[in-house]
């Protein structure tokens, strides 16, 4: 599998498994347990999670199945998140759904993740969506007290815009190591509004939610859905791939940003799949077929 280099110590693989519906797919702790050592075998060895998956149940669940065979921790690189507060049954004292870049919620998130996972540290913490009222230097302190104490390794964050990237920045001891943003065929925002360049400039790697459009793709009658579908299968069809899925990820993996796609499923022979597109070279031509389909039009 190949390696991102994100900071000196700290290396990605290059296809992320997703945990954002553990809890839907219903599995026995062994269940997780065997589908995660299918993970390290196949080379992918990040981990992606959040406080709030699955109504804040996923952590645990993770977690649970660890515990099964803790000397796989050392195998893997743990990501979560913070700062959205949904409303829950779990969480009786929110009144609103809204976003928390507090000192003291970043640490108390932190530890709370810590614990559910039943492991020592976080390798990488994401402050999961932009918060129009986030102290900045709040933030900053809340990084270095989890640095010193060994609780979180490295920082990054998830959803933000350039500007917003570069103003937490501006605080921080340490380079934020990663932005995980939502990218795939049908989501192109990110290339125009500046994230993508941003990474670029930053020479950090971002991380891709939803790489296969929400699978609206596999389905959807939309002009766009389709005018793409047609597009996808004649590649597929061009460099030999299994499925339309492969094409849409190697698309991903084409760009020279170093694009991390996240997998969230739980049928491991997705999750190869997925793997398998690292083997699909695109050439230019058909990299701009794709995005011409997407766009509705030639380029300028």
């Amino acid at each position: 599998m190949e390696r991102v280099q994100l900071k000196e110590d700290l290396q990605f693989s290059r296809i992320i498994h997703g945990l954002w519906r553990l809890a839907d797919w219903k599995q026995s702790d062994q269940e997780t347990l065997a589908l995660l050592e299918q993970c390290l075998e196949l080379g992918i060895t990040t981990f992606d999670n959040a406080d709030i998956y699955g109504d804040y149940s996923c952590e645990e669940l993770f977690g649970k199945a660890l515990a099964l065979k803790p000397e796989l921790r050392e195998k893997m690189e743990l990501v979560t998140k913070c700062d959205i507060k949904l409303l829950s049954d779990q969480r009786p004292e929110h009144g609103i759904k809204h976003y928390d870049t507090s000192k003291k919620h970043i640490i108390w998130s932190a530890e709370n993740s810590l614990k559910k996972l039943g492991v020592d540290s976080i390798d990488v913490l994401l402050i999961h969506r932009p918060d129009p009222l986030m102290d900045p230097a709040e933030v900053a302190e809340a990084f270095r007290q989890l640095k010193q104490d060994g609780k979180v390794k490295h920082f990054g964050v998830s959803n933000f815009l350039p500007s917003q990237f570069d103003m937490l920045s501006s605080y921080l001891d340490e380079p934020l190591v990663t932005n995980q943003i939502e990218i795939s065929v049908t989501h192109l925002e990110e290339f125009h509004n500046g994230s993508i360049d941003k990474c670029l400039e930053k020479r950090i790697a971002p991380m891709a939610w939803s790489p296969l459009a929400g699978g609206r793709i596999f389905s959807g009658d939309d002009e766009r859905s389709t005018r793409v579908r047609q597009t996808l299968e004649k590649i597929a069809g061009e460099v030999g791939a299994a499925s339309i899925d492969q094409v849409m990820y190697a698309w991903l993996l084409r760009h020279p940003a170093n694009i991390m796609p996240i997998v969230g499923s739980g049928k491991i022979e997705r999750v190869k799949s997925a793997v398998e597109a690292l083997n699909i070279n695109l050439t230019r031509e058909q990299w701009f077929d794709i995005w011409t389909s997407s766009l509705g039009h030639e380029v300028a």
